[in-house]
C-alpha cells in the first residue's frame, strides 16, 4: 500500500528572502521552459510544471557532495541546500487544498521508491519525511522492476485524479534501478466569472507556419485584467478565491505580432524578474476579446534539457557522487540520475481550469569500469598454457626483449 502525507492549510509567511528564493526559482523556470520549447517540434504544445522539476532536483541536490551539490546549487540559483528546503516547505505551504476554504482543488505529493536491500542514510531520510513530506515505500527493483514501474504510474493517476496514468515509460525501471523519487500536483480552479458557454464560437487561429485553423473561442463582455507593452499584451484571468491570502490566476502573454512568440519567450527568460514587472493589476474596459478552449497534454525526459542548460554531473555514471542517500552500495559502484520523466496535462474552459503534472526521476546503480595500465617496461614471467586443461607448456621469464640468444 503506498502511503501519502497529507498538508495543513497554509499560512504564509511575507519575507523577503522568501521573494527573492521564489523569484529566483521562477526566472530558472523560465530558462527551462525556453530550451524545452527549443528542444520539442516547433508545432508543438507544451506544458510543465517547474516546482515538481524543481522538487526532484532539490532531493538531488540534498542527496549529493562536491561539485555535483555545487552544480545543482548553481543550476538553481540557490546558495544552499537550506535555501532549497525552505523554498520547498513553501511550496507544500501554496499547494495546500482550498475546497474547504471556498477557493481551487489543489494535490500535492512526493513519494520515494528505494530498493529493499537499500536503507536512506538518516539526515537524507529526514529532509525528504519533514521538508518533502515524501512517503516512503520499500520495493523489489532487482526482480519485480515492472510491478514497480505500474506501481508508481498507479499512484501518479491517482494523485492526479486520473489525468496523468503513465510517467515512467515502459523499461525505464530495471533491475539496476535503486531510487525512484516522485511527485503530483492537482490544479482544479473555477473562474471568477466564469464564460457563457452559448457565446463560445469557432474561429480563425492563425499557426506559426501561416496557416489558419478553426477552434472554438470564449468571450465576454466584462472588463479585464489587461495591461499593453512594446511587443505583446498581458492578461489576468483570476480564479475563484477562498477564505486565505492565497489568490490563484492564469496569465495570457500574448505577442503582437503573429510570429512573434519565440522573440517573446528570448525575452521572458532572460530579463531576471520579468514576470513581477508585467501583470496587469487593474481591470480595464476591452472592445474584442477571445481566448481559445484548449486541452492537451505534454511529456517529454528531462535529463537532455538539464543537460543542454549546463547540468550534467548528475546525469554522468561515475561522477555524480550521489552519497548522501543510501547507507552504501557496492564496492566499485555508484549511484547517477538516469532519467527524469515529466507528464503533464491542462484543460481551459468556460468554467475553469484543470491542470496536473507529475515527475519521476529514476536513480540507477552504474559500474564503473576502473582502467588497469598494462606496460611490461621491465622484466617479467610468461607461461604458454592450454587452457580447457590447464597444462603449461612454456614458463619463462624475460629480463631483456633484445638478447636473441
Amino acid at each position: 500500500m503506498v502511503k501519502r502525507k497529507r498538508n495543513s492549510l497554509p499560512q504564509l509567511p511575507s519575507k523577503t528572502d522568501l521573494k527573492q528564493l521564489i523569484r529566483n526559482q521562477t526566472d530558472v523556470s523560465l530558462s527551462f521552459a525556453k530550451q524545452v520549447s527549443q528542444t520539442e517540434s516547433k508545432d508543438s504544445n507544451l506544458v510543465f510544471s517547474p516546482p515538481l522539476i524543481h522538487v526532484v532536483l532539490g532531493l538531488i541536490a540534498a542527496g549529493s557532495k562536491g561539485p555535483t551539490q555545487s552544480q545543482v546549487l548553481s543550476f538553481l540559483n540557490s546558495k544552499s541546500t537550506d535555501d532549497l528546503n525552505t523554498l520547498t516547505s513553501q511550496l507544500a505551504l501554496v499547494f495546500a487544498d482550498g475546497r474547504p476554504i471556498g477557493g481551487p482543488k489543489l494535490s500535492f505529493a512526493n513519494g520515494v521508491w528505494v530498493d529493499q536491500t537499500l536503507s536512506l542514510k538518516l539526515s537524507f531520510k529526514k529532509v525528504a519525511d519533514t521538508v518533502y513530506k515524501a512517503a516512503l515505500n520499500h520495493v523489489d527493483f532487482r526482480t519485480k522492476a515492472v510491478e514497480v514501474t505500474n506501481e508508481v504510474n498507479q499512484w501518479a493517476e491517482k494523485e492526479t485524479n486520473g489525468l496523468i496514468k503513465e510517467v515512467l515509460p515502459s523499461g525505464s525501471v530495471d533491475d539496476l534501478t535503486r531510487l525512484i523519487f516522485a511527485n503530483a500536483l492537482y490544479f482544479k480552479g473555477a473562474w471568477t466569472e466564469k464564460f457563457d458557454a452559448s457565446k463560445t464560437k469557432h474561429q480563425g487561429f492563425h499557426l506559426l507556419n501561416g496557416s489558419l485553423v478553426r477552434i472554438p473561442f470564449m468571450t465576454s463582455k466584462n472588463d479585464q485584467f489587461v495591461s499593453e507593452f512594446d511587443s505583446f499584451k498581458v492578461l489576468r484571468l483570476p480564479y475563484k478565491q477562498g477564505e486565505d491570502k492565497r489568490r490563484f490566476s492564469m496569465y495570457f502573454f500574448l505577442p503582437n505580432a503573429k510570429d512573434g512568440l519565440s522573440a517573446l519567450m528570448e525575452k521572458v527568460s532572460s530579463e531576471s524578474g520579468f514576470l513581477d514587472r508585467h501583470l496587469p493589476c487593474q481591470e480595464v474596459e476591452v472592445g474584442i476579446f477571445r481566448i481559445p478552449k484548449f486541452k492537451f497534454s505534454f511529456g517529454f525526459e528531462a535529463s537532455e534539457v538539464l543537460k543542454g542548460l549546463g547540468l550534467v554531473l548528475p546525469f554522468f555514471p561515475g561522477e555524480a557522487r550521489l552519497t548522501k542517500m543510501v547507507e552504501s552500495t557496492t564496492v566499485g559502484q555508484e549511484l547517477y540520475v538516469s532519467s527524469i520523466f515529466h507528464k503533464a496535462f491542462i484543460e481551459v474552459n468556460e468554467e475553469g481550469t484543470k491542470a496536473a503534472a507529475a515527475s519521476a526521476c529514476v536513480i540507477k546503480l552504474c559500474c564503473l569500469e576502473r582502467k588497469v595500465n598494462f606496460v611490461a617496461d621491465h622484466p617479467f614471467l610468461f607461461v604458454i598454457r592450454e587452457d580447457m586443461t590447464g597444462v603449461v607448456l612454456f614458463i619463462g621469464q624475460v629480463l631483456n626483449p633484445l638478447v636473441v640468444d
